[in-house]
């Protein structure tokens, strides 16, 4: 299995790097207390060294503000006394449904009658003389398992309406690539040149940028930022946003398939999308592959290391008399390590970044894990700087020719700079 690391840089020990948790066990139980705090070591040479360190940097400055961001406008509305007693009282409604490994428990299948609109978009910057730029979007049908926070949930109602941007070959339909944006940061211009999208398009695909709930223009009406929302409503309301994101998806999926005639869809996701990502190849089978970048897995993890936020929230649950583990414990459901993957291993392929300190490399090393160490490939830069970016796209290239995504379609063109 050493083929799965497809980059100049591997772990210290690579293939042979121990095991983060026991295969089959609850991860909110067995993964290290210490793991927010655990270092992911790496092979680096004089250069990375140099390259990961400088990235980092600007890492630990944006977690800092979006830390203090986050804990001063989310924290206090969705984390006082009250919030957090009714997520504790719901535990025994998530719980069950985390602790079965049966992810349709929680992630039920959308209707497929949902009437997805098309117009053609305003603006776009990538403007294919082949094809066209169309924007779309559909009433969310998505109404929260849990009947606490229902009236809450769908009193939003910009959030009740789902949103995505499709760029289609005149003559198709193609295999489709649709890629996830990552928290707050869901602008098409900026996702469409993160994304490689015009590169994927002139290699003969059809491709698509999906908004997550909460995010642009599904904002709650006194967002301070985008994304706001998704975490403002306390533990509850991100268990309900990924319950969302992911129905909203697979009607988007339906509506390529069923009316468009797509064959084949894939899915690409960065950051919080890349989370997403890695919940879709554990919900939808019809998925052609999942590729996470820079992913998260364990939210209570991760705002662990973001300071003052992480200090926050640890006061709280002190005060709650909550472990970590009970904070895993109530977010299990909607994470991706409580449910084994739908799709095949050769179907699966994680990008982490070595510098990355906004979702550290060891979120990704802990995914690789839970997926029987599928293909990964490690970059030498940070969350927001891609580092040798060409060569991960060249990976993703391969992997697309490997499993067959693009048969038929003309080779790949020249790739895009860093």
């Amino acid at each position: 299995m050493k083929a799965s690391v497809v980059s100049r840089i591997a772990h210290d020990t690579c293939e042979e790097a121990p095991v983060l948790m026991p295969e089959g066990a609850r991860w909110w139980e067995h993964l290290d207390h210490e793991f927010p705090h655990r270092p992911e070591p790496f092979q680096l040479a004089f250069k990375d060294r140099l390259q990961v360190r400088a990235t980092a940097a600007s890492d630990v400055l944006l977690r800092t503000l979006g830390a203090c961001l986050v804990g001063v406008t989310a924290v206090p509305m969705g984390y006082r006394p009250r919030r957090l007693r009714e997520a504790l009282a719901d535990r025994d409604f998530y719980g069950p449904m985390a602790e079965s490994g049966d992810a349709t428990r929680f992630f039920c299948e959308p209707p497929k009658d949902v009437w997805v609109r098309t117009r053609k978009a305003r603006m776009p910057r990538f403007r294919p003389r082949d094809g066209v730029c169309n924007d779309l979007w559909f009433e969310s049908p998505y109404v929260p398992a849990n009947p606490r926070e229902r009236e809450r949930f769908l009193s939003h109602r910009a959030n009740r309406v789902a949103h995505a941007r499709h760029w289609r070959h005149s003559d198709g339909p193609r295999p489709t690539i649709v890629a996830v944006h990552g928290f707050s940061a869901d602008l098409y211009l900026l996702n469409e040149w993160f994304f490689a999208l015009p590169w994927l398009y002139r290699m003969g695909f059809d491709v698509a940028l999906f908004t997550l709930p909460f995010h642009g223009p599904r904002q709650t009406r006194y967002s301070v930022f985008s994304g706001h929302g998704f975490f403002a409503g306390g533990v509850n309301r991100i268990n309900e946003a990924f319950g969302q994101g992911v129905h909203d998806f697979r009607i988007l999926m339906d509506h390529f398939q069923n009316v468009l005639g797509v064959e084949k869809v894939g899915v690409m996701g960065v950051s919080l999308g890349g989370y997403t990502s890695a919940l879709l190849a554990a919900v939808e089978p019809r998925l052609a592959f999942a590729i996470p970048n820079v992913p998260v897995v364990s939210i209570p993890d991760l705002v662990q290391e973001w300071e003052p936020m992480g200090t926050i929230i640890r006061l709280a649950l002190k005060r709650h008399g909550l472990s970590l583990e009970d904070a895993r414990h109530m977010l299990a459901v909607s994470c991706p390590l409580s449910y084994a993957p739908l799709l095949p291993r050769e179907r699966l392929f994680v990008i982490g970044g070595v510098g990355d300190r906004l979702a550290p490399p060891k979120h990704s090393r802990l995914l690789w894990d839970h997926w029987g160490r599928c293909r990964i490939h490690w970059f030498p830069g940070s969350h927001l700087v891609h580092l040798d970016r060409g060569n991960y796209l060249r990976q993703v290239a391969r992997f697309l020719r490997g499993i067959g995504f693009y048969d038929g379609l003309a080779p790949p063109a020249a790739l895009p700079g860093r």
